[in-house]
């Protein structure tokens, strides 16, 4: 079995307030999550946050391993014990398939590549608490780096009530140093994961995906968002979004 890293917890740093980091491309890449996988992946990263380097760099070379509990997870997400207790239990299996899909565009043509978030996960169901091991394919997009890379609080995310909200904040978090975002309809099916009876119907993936997370992250997490809409005739063909920080809260989530 391939060894794997067990990284300290850095326990003075209230979980909200940590830092949620990886690449751009994992940011802007099809990640195959549910809401709750989300969570959890969420949870592992934000104890990552201020560890060591040294730690880090072992990590990122072997993979690792996180530990929480369900009244972290209740905590966290304003759930009861139960409700959390019962979200992390029905994750169960699933997540080991889960997988992370980048796509690099290359002079050749693009190259895709597919890693599983997991290596393996532990519940405890007497204790309540789950061990999630992130993959040592997955691990240097995560760990260690240095640019290019997206970096939020867990406190800005973690009262998305949709999986759809969540990408799109991520995403545009990812391209918060230009404060623009303007992927293709094709970018945009890609990163979002727009389920494929919704492709061929603008309207109602405007009306069930992206009217919704936009309201959601106006309303909970503070964000001020323009769309534009580019056109091929009658086809939509680009999506633009022009966003910043609401200044009058920023410094509250800083």
């Amino acid at each position: 079995m391939k060894k794997i890293h067990e990284l300290p917890e850095r326990t003075e740093i209230p979980l909200l307030e940590r830092n949620i980091n990886m690449s751009n491309s994992v940011a802007r890449a099809a990640q195959g999550l549910t809401l709750v996988e989300k969570r959890i992946i969420a949870i592992g990263l934000a104890k990552t946050d201020s560890v060591p380097v040294k730690d880090l760099f072992l990590a990122s070379r072997e993979g690792w391993k996180i530990r929480f509990s369900a009244a972290e997870y209740a905590e966290t997400f304003e759930v009861s014990h139960d409700a959390a207790y019962l979200q992390m239990k029905q994750a169960g299996d699933y997540f080991l398939r889960r997988q992370v899909r980048q796509i690099v565009e290359t002079p050749k043509g693009k190259i895709e590549t597919i890693s599983n978030w997991l290596s393996g996960t532990t519940y405890h169901h007497g204790e309540g608490w789950v061990e999630v091991r992130f993959s040592h394919e997955v691990a240097p997009y995560l760990l260690g780096l240095r640019k290019e890379f997206t970096s939020y609080k867990l406190k800005q995310a973690s009262a998305l009530r949709s999986i759809y909200s969540w990408r799109l904040f991520e995403c545009l978090q990812s391209w918060k140093n230009e404060g623009r975002w303007s992927p293709t309809i094709e970018e945009f099916n890609h990163a979002m994961e727009v389920p494929e009876s919704f492709k061929s119907n603008f309207g109602m993936m405007r009306r069930r995906v992206i009217d919704p997370a936009l309201k959601e992250l106006r309303e909970k997490d503070n964000m001020l968002i323009d769309l534009e809409l580019k056109k091929s005739g009658r086809k939509i063909i680009k999506l633009i979004f022009t966003f910043s920080r609401n200044s009058q809260v920023a410094m509250e989530l800083e």
